[in-house]
């Protein structure tokens, strides 16, 4: 049997040798051809250089994204880049363990995977999703805070940087989304960072959440004053970039021109807090020398948006101007500051009646012109 084997393997080895020839070929035009040269030259018309630096001009998902709409709010607001979460779900505010959710995880690989040939980076983050989604990741309280380290570590990082972060060159990875009752946790944090940094050679970064300070506070600059904790965590040292999720309370009034809303960015109305946003955060990014990214920018189509911009409804009166005028302050103010690294936009993926955030037609105008004019890809 092996000898009659042997003998049909010498009278057909060329067409064997063709065979396998034809193969390494194919791999060749796939590895070289496709993943290094096209993919590469797609990346590279997608990157936006500006005066001021190289920028990220991103989009949050909404968790419930689809793939389709995904694909035409990158086209309409000229991203090159794209927040893709994966969901992670959490039972309770207390819960000690978390869950990668085993479809969301498919789906963010499905999506990255046309992202790459759209020469479109992936920001990866895993999503807090508590209670189905009802509750916020700015009130978990982890009870035994060590054992939702090692969890949130070999549970959720570990399998997201093997399976999605790794293979697919995702261009960063995000650690940690809002966690205000534990970022104080310092040594845990950075335990983390450095686990990810020995599983994974792309840029990290940590999101904070956005923050408040008033000239009246008498513990302002305090100790145990917010802004302060932040822009003293060590946290800052290990990531790449710093990210804010910029849901900053700008004014009192229902509705804003933009030279309100850019005038409050530098001394806050509401509540005569008089925060200068703008100077705060660019102190925070010279305190660590990392530029600052705006990990979420977003605000509801509805009166009172800049008042109140991380509620989905802060008003029942629907408007998108608002919406317009807080994009277009926050592009007056940071497009052209170098320690600014860009933004993403909150949230697209998903458009119906109750997605109060996603951009309406003036936003959209309004974010397609954020660094538009200076697409190196647009002159060639």
């Amino acid at each position: 049997m092996f000898k009659g084997f042997s003998t049909h393997l010498k009278r057909h080895r060329v067409k064997h040798l063709a065979f396998i020839s034809l193969i390494m070929l194919v791999i060749l035009v796939k590895v070289v051809l496709i993943d290094v040269v096209y993919i590469s030259k797609q990346y590279e018309k997608k990157r936006i250089i500006t005066p001021w630096g190289e920028k990220i001009k991103s989009g949050n998902l909404s968790v419930d994204y689809s793939l389709e709409q995904t694909l035409i709010d990158i086209e309409n607001l000229g991203l090159n880049t794209v927040n893709v979460p994966v969901q992670i779900d959490i039972p309770s505010l207390t819960a000690n363990t978390a869950t990668l959710n085993i479809e969301s995880k498919k789906k963010a690989i499905q999506l990255i995977k046309k992202l790459r040939y759209q020469g479109i980076n992936v920001i990866l983050e895993p999503y807090p999703y508590i209670s189905n989604g009802e509750l916020y990741e700015t009130q978990l309280d982890p009870q035994d805070k060590n054992e939702w380290f090692r969890n949130w570590k070999e549970e959720i990082l570990h399998p997201i940087i093997r399976d999605i972060a790794k293979p697919y060159k995702v261009y960063a990875l995000c650690i940690g989304s809002n966690f205000d009752k534990f970022e104080k946790e310092y040594a845990l944090w950075i335990d983390v960072a450095n686990f990810v940094r020995e599983n994974y050679r792309g840029r990290i970064t940590y999101k904070t959440n956005w923050w408040y300070t008033a000239e009246w506070n008498t513990e302002k600059d305090g100790l145990h004053d917010t802004y302060t904790a932040k822009l003293n965590n060590p946290l800052l040292a290990e990531v790449d970039f710093i990210s804010v999720a910029a849901y900053f309370e700008l004014t009192d009034q229902e509705t804003n021109t933009v030279e309100s809303l850019v005038n409050s960015l530098y001394s806050t109305q509401i509540h005569s807090r008089h925060q200068n946003v703008y100077e705060e955060l660019k102190n925070l990014s010279s305190e660590w020398n990392k530029p600052v990214f705006f990990g979420e920018l977003g605000f509801p189509k509805r009166n009172k948006a800049a008042v109140h911009p991380w509620d989905p409804e802060p008003s029942a009166i629907p408007n998108e101007l608002e919406q317009a005028n807080g994009f277009q302050a926050y592009k007056e103010v940071f497009e052209k500051e170098s320690w600014n690294l860009g933004f993403s936009v909150f949230a697209i993926g998903k458009k119906d009646e109750f997605k109060n955030y996603y951009p309406s037609h003036q936003s959209i105008r309004v974010i397609n012109s954020w660094y538009k004019y200076n697409h190196p890809w647009r002159d060639r």
